[in-house]
């Protein structure tokens, strides 16, 4: 079989023919410069440009790949050493042996406050530090918090554990909207990519058709939760490889537990306050301590070193240069959109499963009547059900948009309803299947909610320069849904059940009526990005763009209302060039100089 001939000739190779080519130029080491630099003859530029475009959507893979597996390594390291850190300050023999009288539960209270409380504050500042650092830098700086949190814990004192906590409070909203406008990102990128030829007969200005980056989001965001979920079988590792071989069993720490399940109030009255057996060495805690922050160092290294920017440099340009304070206004202007205000009580009720999975089923339920040696396989459990039903989100692909959300609904709604009737008896381990079976439900549920959700806002704010704003609105919610969490855990399990059924109940509700609305046709109003102003003079609150106007205002004004009434152009000779086709009334410093604005952008 012959060997298949080279796609493109070497130049200066001897040809078929001998020294002289089709034309009688002479070929060789004596051939003409233009013969050895010039163009190949053979040259298939739609190959090359094919080519191109495989190598782009193969990097916008390896980034999706590189930011879900650097979020799944971050949150399960910070999940797995808060998890242990707990354990070990519960006991109190742990307590009084290595820090006498510190006074752990109090810095374990106040580190806990910290990490719940700040993120209240975080819709203020989340899009400023995104638009100011980027979307990839915001999320690298984000995880390189975390890898501060794990950090301080090789020496544990008031002034290292309370500071960085509450430096790790304000870094959750800011690291989970960048994830989350990273992830929808890659899909419109991708589009582009695999589009290029309708790209370019549209031309470079027009924006693709409304909906079309949908199916890839799906795909991305099945991916990314597939690993997110994964974080917390991760955490489970120090437990399962180290601290579940320091335990007493559950005859020990269970023998004052009186009620389980849906008759427990608050989180494990009567459990014993010595629940380690043998106190474990320093030397082997530091070394799982550094284990957990080699890993926090390698997310940070996965974010720094293969995820690529989310925007174009001009494009993170344009994005800074609509102006701070309107930066800082527009998450609250969104509330004007009712597309928003209807999906708030998903974004709380999405913080609160999450909590009552780690806290409420594994801990009320679980815990309480198993023992504490069985709470790392809990969760496992509900990871692995978790990760492997993110592929259920990719149903959006063939079934109506409302379906994979409402069933994840659906499905938390009748486990709930079946935990309200049960109360599984403590030291009492032939229910235990039951566990782990309302466990991996739970992470389907979850599994579907999340990837619903996230999929869900990419596709209704497809805009780029919005994509920020709404997924810091989406966390900020879940935040505070884990904050009223935290507040009330001292509530009886049947409150935090009504609680969380109401909310899911509203939740749903909601999201229904706002898919109807949009089947009627009704309009939603946003509010509109003003253009970017990369050089202004004169005053910044007489500025053309009005933020407060929303986008169908603006159509129905016909455009930028100040063209309506031009005032004739004042004599003399501006101090710069004439903008073309700019119509608006000069500000006061401009018309002092006797000019017709601002230069041109």
């Amino acid at each position: 079989m012959e060997a298949e001939p080279p796609l493109y000739p070497v130049a200066g190779a001897v040809g078929a023919q001998g020294d002289e080519d089709q034309l009688g130029v002479p070929d060789g080491p004596e051939a003409p410069l233009d013969e050895l630099v010039g163009a190949y003859p053979n040259y298939n530029e739609e190959e090359e440009e094919r080519r191109y475009y495989r190598r782009k959507r193969l990097g916008v893979l390896k980034n999706v790949l590189a930011a879900s597996a650097g979020g799944m390594l971050t949150y399960g390291v910070y999940l797995g050493l808060l998890q242990m850190q707990l354990i070990l300050h519960y006991d109190e023999t742990y307590r009084e042996v290595k820090y006498g009288n510190m006074g752990l539960p109090d810095i374990d209270s106040k580190m806990l406050m910290g990490i719940n409380v700040t993120p209240i504050v975080a819709l203020l500042y989340t899009p400023v530090l995104i638009r100011f650092f980027g979307t990839k830098w915001m999320m690298f700086l984000a995880v390189g918090i975390y890898a501060l949190f794990v950090s301080t814990n090789y020496w544990e004192r008031y002034y290292t554990l309370v500071p960085s906590a509450v430096v790790l409070g304000m870094a959750i909203v800011p690291l989970w909207a960048s994830m989350g406008n990273y992830i929808t990102r890659m899909a419109q990128k991708y589009y582009e990519y695999s589009h290029y030829k309708e790209q370019d007969e549209q031309g470079p200005r027009q924006r693709p058709p409304r909906g079309s980056h949908a199916p890839y989001l799906l795909v991305f965001q099945a991916i990314f939760y597939g690993f997110f979920h994964l974080s917390f079988a991760c955490a489970q590792l120090p437990m399962i490889y180290f601290l579940n071989h320091y335990l007493y069993d559950l005859n020990h720490t269970l023998y004052n537990v009186q009620n389980c399940g849906t008759n427990s109030q608050g989180i494990l009255i009567g459990f014993n306050k010595t629940v380690l057996r043998t106190l474990p060495r320093s030397r082997n805690l530091i070394v799982v301590e550094s284990v957990l922050m080699a890993v926090a160092f390698l997310a940070m290294l996965l974010v720094l070193g293969l995820c690529g920017a989310a925007y174009r440099p001009t494009e993170e340009i344009d994005l800074r240069s609509v102006g701070w304070g309107n930066i800082f206004q527009l998450p609250f202007k969104h509330v004007r959109d009712f597309r928003l205000r209807h999906l708030v009580p998903f974004f709380i009720y999405s913080g609160f499963e999450v909590l009552f999975a780690c806290t409420g089923l594994a801990l009320g339920y679980g815990v309480c009547s198993v023992g504490l040696e069985h709470l790392a396989y809990l969760l496992v459990a509900y990871s692995l059900g978790a990760s492997a039903s993110s592929a259920l989100g990719l149903l959006g692909l063939w079934l109506p948009r409302p379906v994979p959300l409402v069933a994840g609904a659906g499905l938390h709604l009748l486990l709930t309803l079946s935990l309200f009737f049960w109360a599984p008896v403590p030291r009492v381990l032939q229910h235990i299947w039951i566990l782990y079976a309302a466990a991996v439900l739970w992470g389907v549920g979850s599994a579907l909610n999340k990837t619903g959700l996230s999929t869900l806002l990419g596709i209704l704010y497809e805009d780029k320069e919005r994509q920020d704003f709404i997924f810091t609105i989406y966390h900020w919610w879940q935040a505070m849904a884990i904050f009223t969490v935290y507040l009330g855990s001292s509530l009886p399990m049947k409150a935090k059940l009504t609680v969380l059924l109401v909310t899911l109940l509203a939740a749903a509700a909601s999201y229904l009526w706002m898919e109807q609305k949009l089947r009627r046709g009704v309009v939603p109003r946003q509010p509109r990005i003003p253009r970017p102003q990369h050089k202004v003079r004169g005053y910044r609150y007489l500025e053309e763009d009005n933020s407060d106007e929303s986008d169908a205002e603006g159509e129905r004004g016909g455009g930028r209302g100040d063209c309506a009434e031009e005032e004739a152009p004042l004599a003399g000779p501006g101090p710069g060039p004439t903008p073309a086709g700019l119509c608006r009334r000069p500000c006061p410093y401009e018309q002092a100089l006797a000019g017709d604005g601002p230069e041109e952008q």
